[in-house]
């Protein structure tokens, strides 16, 4: 059974919800439902339409995720490599951008990777249902034309107050990884020339972001 969460709806214009929800555009609001009365049925019938909106839930309200092409070919590339070092040592599950995730009643995030050890599922299997109550022990962003900085901090907040230990914040314009093990402050950005480690949710593992951001130069 899904968690549901009561959001008191109070009187607030759109440019006040949008701010609270982290600046975002107005375009990537979904309705109906109304904003404030949207539930986790409401996220999984937005992906059922032809359209197939994924969609995050916050504070009763279905945003759409920032999604494109150039994002989505680093996401797909990153898991690719963070499978080829969890799943010889069955560490757990790295999950993609529609990868639903409850973190806590009434918020869904759908990270663009994550990896969830295998301690944080019940009995250590793979959960059967769509949205499964769990927050990865790494959450991956990979920044969106559309996404904003708070945008991005509401996320951090999230993953963070649900029991996540890594952020990366990965920017393809800039070819850089902001890491974050709290909210704020970042804890470094690391970049072209530079090695990403999983530390301290997989160490051992690491990545020359060089080789990394090359993909966006790759061609036939």
């Amino acid at each position: 059974m899904s968690e549901t969460a009561t959001v008191e709806v109070a009187s607030e214009s759109i440019a006040d919800l949008l701010a609270r929800l982290g600046d975002i555009s107005a375009e990537r609001l979904r309705v109906p439902p109304a904003p404030g009365t949207a539930t986790e049925e409401d996220v999984l019938a937005a992906l059922r339409m032809p359209q197939k909106r994924i969609c995050e839930l916050i504070d009763g309200v279905l945003v759409e995720k920032a999604m494109g092409y150039r994002e989505s070919q680093l996401a797909a590339l990153l898991i690719e490599l963070i499978n080829l070092f969890v799943r010889p040592r069955n560490l757990g599950i790295v999950s993609g951008a529609d990868g639903m995730m409850r973190l806590f009643a009434g918020r869904i995030r759908i990270p663009d990777v994550g990896f969830t050890s295998w301690e944080r599922f019940p009995n250590r299997r793979r959960p059967r249902q769509p949205v499964p109550h769990i927050a990865p022990d790494l959450a991956v962003e990979v920044l969106s034309d559309s996404n904003t900085p708070a945008e991005m901090r509401l996320k951090r907040e999230d993953y963070f107050r649900a029991g996540t230990r890594l952020v990366w914040i990965i920017d393809p314009d800039a070819r850089t990884v902001a890491i974050f093990t709290r909210v704020d402050p970042v804890d470094s950005v690391v970049g072209v020339g530079d090695t990403l480690t999983g530390d301290p949710v997989l160490p051992g593992f690491a990545l020359p972001l060089a080789d990394f951001f090359a993909e966006l130069d790759r061609h036939g």
